[in-house]
């Protein structure tokens, strides 16, 4: 019973601490808050709107506009958007910055402020969202094809009857030309123990293939598959899936982030960033270009996500859960991953990391 009493006593002494800790506290912002209002000189140039990181829908306008002291001077305000000027003011009226034509993620606002005689500037982030609600696709099999299980397929393109596949895993990975009908490699090489090999592409008459952690890709004859050359990669983290759009060379790292590629010397000359209506999207893996748009398979899960490649939406999602039967899985089967479009058949082709089966597939509308 002491022991209650006792905590009584203390509960009602911090409770009284904690009283004049906030009528401190109540106090302080009075006093802040009538400072502010008096407009102090030495107050701060920033940004009363928008706050930082506040996320937006692509197409949304965005108010900005300046928190000035009392008795600044301005002759002209410039407004930009990752370093690109998009509007100006002869005055700290809010400015109405449009994004419908801005790509997604973290986007950095810049206000450059003059007053003739010189200028100070101050910036702030914000993020763009899509503003689609991706539409929902099932899938039913058309035919299926054998796969081999010692795959552990990293890129998978069809050409001319055939699978351009890179494998991946340290000493086991492999670069080949496979039969459709078979699934066997037709003429295969091993890649040295030292990568991980991941996404290829065949780019003219040369294979691309990226490997993992070495920031390191790699360029092959397409016919004999002798290696020709190397090329490092520049900001992007690592190397994972790879398409070609008939121009550039189209890259994952595992983010939200897909970079753009020169087709000839393959350095990475712009980037967008991946979202949906809820946020960013990660773990892009596996890519294909059709029809225009990219398709991702997101790693670790049964969707391939389909990507407007000019600003980063999520325009729909593919739902392959089941697409491989419990019954056909081994115990080192693992995840969906490898897309291949027949551009001149007009059929899409999946599979997964060791899968037992190869799969043609139609896209139903849910």
């Amino acid at each position: 019973m002491h022991s209650g009493l006792r905590n009584t006593f203390l509960s009602r002494s911090l409770k009284l601490s904690q009283m004049i800790t906030l009528a401190g506290v109540l106090v302080a912002i009075t006093l802040v808050s009538a400072c502010k209002n008096e407009g102090s000189k030495d107050a701060v140039l920033g940004f009363k709107v928008p706050e930082q990181g506040q996320t937006y829908s692509l197409g949304e306008a965005v108010k900005v506009q300046l928190d000035m002291p009392a008795d600044s001077k301005v002759s002209s305000v410039t407004y930009l958007v990752e370093g690109k000027a998009v509007g100006s003011k002869t005055n700290t009226e809010e400015f109405t910055l449009q994004t419908a034509d801005l790509s997604l993620g973290y986007k950095l606002i810049s206000a450059v402020v003059d007053n003739g005689q010189k200028k100070d500037t101050v910036t702030i982030n914000i993020v763009l969202k899509s503003a689609l609600k991706p539409a929902e696709f099932s899938y039913k099999v058309i035919n299926t094809f054998p796969h081999d299980t010692s795959s552990y397929t990293q890129g998978l393109e069809y050409h001319g009857g055939k699978f351009l596949e890179s494998t991946g895993e340290y000493g086991a990975s492999t670069l080949r030309w496979v039969a459709l009908e078979s699934g066997k490699a037709v003429q295969r090489i091993d890649i040295e123990e030292k990568y991980f090999a991941e996404g290829s592409s065949l780019v003219g008459d040369k294979v691309v293939m990226l490997t993992w952690k070495e920031n390191l890709g790699f360029v092959y004859d397409a016919k004999t598959l002798k290696q020709l050359s190397t090329f490092p990669y520049q900001n992007s983290r690592e190397g994972w899936g790879l398409t070609y759009d008939g121009q550039r060379l189209i890259k994952s790292d595992g983010t939200n982030r897909i970079w753009f590629l020169n087709g000839t010397d393959y350095k990475e000359e712009s980037y967008i960033d991946v979202y949906d209506n809820k946020g960013q999207v990660d773990q892009l893996n596996e890519l294909e270009y059709i029809d225009g748009k990219i398709f991702a398979n997101i790693y670790q899960s049964d969707k391939i996500a389909v990507i407007d490649p000019k600003n980063g939406s999520v325009e729909r999602y593919i739902d392959l859960t089941g697409i491989l039967p419990a019954k056909d899985r081994f115990p080192n089967t693992d995840v969906l991953n490898g897309i291949a479009w027949d551009a001149a058949g007009k059929r899409l082709f999946v599979t997964g990391k060791k899968f037992s089966k190869l799969f043609q597939i139609e896209l139903i509308a849910k």
